[in-house]
């Protein structure tokens, strides 16, 4: 991990004297759930639907037989200065409307199924005088079919029926207009009747249940943010499931739902998968789907800052410290320690032998304790420290020596420069770390595909575990199912 870049700022010192250390913080990073909103499109394939109902819908829809039918009206005719009035004809009138082959399409929210329609039409036993006239009529019925999820997320259908006569079934004789066309919905009431009945079970084919149970169940896991420096991990607890409609694009079907979930990020090592729970009932989708929310981390870790403090220190003991009352003092640097201790305040603990060049004064030699509190503007990852003081001294031989040694100017000053690093470049490679990890992610027949879009740093902590800059993450996400290789 590159170091991390922090600058100190003394906001003021204060002597002390103590034998013990600061304590020790044993707190962890706890990052704050966030509720996401992520998109899960299931796909169906109405293929089978389409062969369902092709077997549901007769081929024959209904016969027609109206005997004692008018096919001629009686009108008045003159005959040699003589009004007469004609009989009226009646014949019987049979035949079949039948159906072709269905034609299924789908179209934003409809399930269009096109439907054919024939019709034959004859006229016999036309008042005794003639023997048959035959008519042929065909149409277009369309029976939209709109669908609909139960809370208990089984799909549901309406049917609507339509027509589009390109020949209307009539018969014509003697310029008389015989019309049948209205008896088309009567008709068909009772197929569209038995339909509606009988839709629920051949969508229950398409397994968009079964599918939902899946994703959802799946959901219950732990993703993998970034593998080391530190180890990332989201948890995803899903809380309900949203229901935002379909879309329907020739036989492919596109359930939209929307996957509100609890996202909690965990430093180390993975944490427990949730426990699934049942699917609850739906819930109609409340507002866009799609959204992705959570905290991430960018740690500086104490071990790896207690190098880069030392280096620096021995490299400033190569010249004196001013010390007042003492004069130029020499001091060598053995080792540095910092930790998290009470309060979100770090502890910084220097071991150093301190000497004059002439030797007049006794050598001090002892661990110096002093602590901070790390603070930053809000989004900004340059890190100052307020509310400076020296502690006190442990294991000290000539204490008073080392204490003023740790108040001098030059001291404070090597440790603005050691600690005093930038956020920026590593929050920049983890954000790069993240983006890269949660595109397109894998786990088990779980995907996850998703984009920062974009990112807020939130105030410094101290704790146990380490310098912790929360960063508010927001984005884009969708998940779905796919066969594991």
């Amino acid at each position: 991990m590159a170091h991390l870049a922090l600058v100190l700022a003394v906001a003021g010192c204060k002597g002390g004297s103590d034998d013990e250390p600061p304590p020790r913080a044993n707190d962890t990073i706890a990052v704050e759930p966030q509720a996401s909103l992520i998109t899960v499109p299931i796909h169906a394939d109405v293929t089978g639907l389409a062969a369902a109902l092709e077997e549901e819908i007769p081929r024959r829809l209904w016969a027609i037989d109206r005997p004692e039918t008018p096919c001629v009206a009686s009108k008045r005719v003159k005959v040699a200065f003589v009004k007469l009035k004609t009989p009226t004809i009646k014949c019987r009138i049979v035949g079949e409307v039948t159906r072709g082959p269905l034609r299924f399409v789908g179209k934003g929210r409809d399930i269009v199924l096109s439907m054919p329609l024939h019709a034959v039409v004859r006229a016999e036993d036309i008042g005794g005088i003639l023997k048959r006239e035959t008519a042929t009529a065909d149409a277009n019925a369309h029976a939209t079919i709109r669908l609909t999820i139960g809370r208990d997320w089984s799909p549901r259908g309406t049917v609507d029926i339509r027509y589009d006569w390109t020949n209307r079934p009539h018969l014509d004789f003697l310029g008389q207009r015989v019309d049948f066309a209205d008896k088309a919905d009567e008709k068909l009431k009772p197929v569209i009747a038995r339909l509606e009945r009988t839709l629920p079970r051949h969508l229950a084919r398409m397994e968009l249940r079964p599918q939902i149970e899946r994703a959802w169940d799946s959901a219950f896991t732990s993703l993998l943010l970034n593998e080391k420096n530190p180890p990332v991990w989201m948890r995803v607890t899903p809380q309900e499931l949203q229901y935002g409609g379909y879309e329907l694009k020739g036989n492919h079907l596109l359930l939209r739902l929307g996957l509100k979930a609890l996202t909690e990020t965990f430093i180390g090592d993975r944490p427990a998968d949730p426990a699934p729970r049942a699917l609850p009932p739906m819930r109609p989708l409340e507002e866009e789907a799609g959204k992705l929310a959570f905290f991430i981390p960018v740690i500086a870790d104490y071990r790896q800052l207690e190098p880069v403090l030392i280096r620096a220190l021995r490299k400033r003991a190569q010249r004196p410290f001013e010390v007042p009352h003492f004069g130029p003092i020499f001091a060598d640097f053995q080792k540095a320690t910092i930790y998290g201790t009470t309060g979100r305040r770090i502890a910084v603990g220097v071991t150093f032998t301190a000497r004059d060049k002439a030797g007049r004064i006794k050598p001090a030699r002892g661990t110096v304790w002093m602590t901070a509190m790390p603070v930053n503007a809000e989004n900004s990852r340059k890190v100052d420290f307020a509310d400076f003081h020296v502690s006190g001294t442990t294991d000290a031989v000539g204490g008073d020596l080392l204490l003023r040694l740790a108040n001098t100017p030059g001291m404070s000053g090597t440790l603005s420069s050691a600690l005093g690093q930038n956020f920026e470049k590593d929050y920049q490679e983890l954000l790069g770390k993240i983006a890269h990890a949660i595109d397109d992610k894998r786990e088990g027949s779980f995907i996850i595909r998703a984009q920062v879009r974009q990112a807020q740093t939130g105030r410094i902590q101290a704790s146990g575990q380490g310098l912790y800059l929360p960063v508010s993450a927001q984005g884009t996400a969708a998940i779905e199912l796919r066969p594991q290789k």
